[in-house]
């Protein structure tokens, strides 16, 4: 998930801050946050508690830490491409599509564990409203920089988004191929305007490089 990046602690060779890190993470999406736990990662990765506390400080730096890679990774993902420049709105709703198609740039099972980990944790959870502001403010900007009014951007990024997420939470199998097969009509949907063939290549050869 995360490619190391620094030198491993004194003793401990193999290890490093990213691996304590990507096992967190894996963790965290496969068993959920109270088993992100230092000894039995440690156990896992096959050293003592003396390498966590060489990079961490304690176990809500190491938390600290997984909720700052969530904001760097999916949330930076969704922000950045509402905000690129695009010849026309179906451009930039492709944009964002992007971080649905690849899960390189947007990991829901990472959102979802995040989600889940709220329900425990007021802090977690402001972190979350934030997030979803962020991403709703980004998408409605996005609308308002094409020409569409307050209101029809703000709903329009609310149907857009909460859309996607819906998906997620119901966890449905269907596979990316065929979802794209819709890709027109979704466009719109959320534009209210219609799709080009060229606009669909567009996407479709981003789908062919993921």
């Amino acid at each position: 998930m995360i490619a190391p990046q620094d030198e491993p602690a004194p003793g401990n060779i193999k290890v490093t801050r990213w691996d304590w890190i990507n096992l967190a993470l894996q963790t965290l999406i496969s068993d959920g946050i109270e088993s992100v736990r230092v000894l039995p990662l440690g156990q896992k990765l096959g050293v003592s508690r003396s390498s966590f506390y060489w990079y961490f400080e304690s176990r809500q730096d190491l938390l600290d830490q997984l909720l700052a890679h969530w904001r760097d990774t999916n949330t930076k993902a969704i922000v950045e491409r509402a905000q690129r420049p695009a010849e026309s709105i179906i451009m930039g709703v492709m944009n964002v599509f992007e971080c649905w198609a690849d899960e390189r740039l947007f990991d829901p099972r990472l959102d979802f564990a995040i989600r889940e980990w709220a329900r425990r944790s007021d802090d977690v959870r402001r972190a979350i409203d934030q997030a979803d502001n962020d991403r709703l403010g980004a998408i409605r900007d996005m609308y308002r920089r094409h020409g569409y009014d307050e209101e029809d951007a703000f709903i329009r990024a609310r149907v857009l988004y909460y859309m996607q997420i819906g998906y997620y939470v119901l966890d449905l199998k269907e596979p990316v191929e065929a979802r794209v097969s819709h890709l027109a009509a979704y466009l719109r949907s959320f534009t209210g305007q219609e799709p080009s063939d060229t606009d669909v290549a567009h996407f479709m050869r981003f789908i062919a490089a993921r």
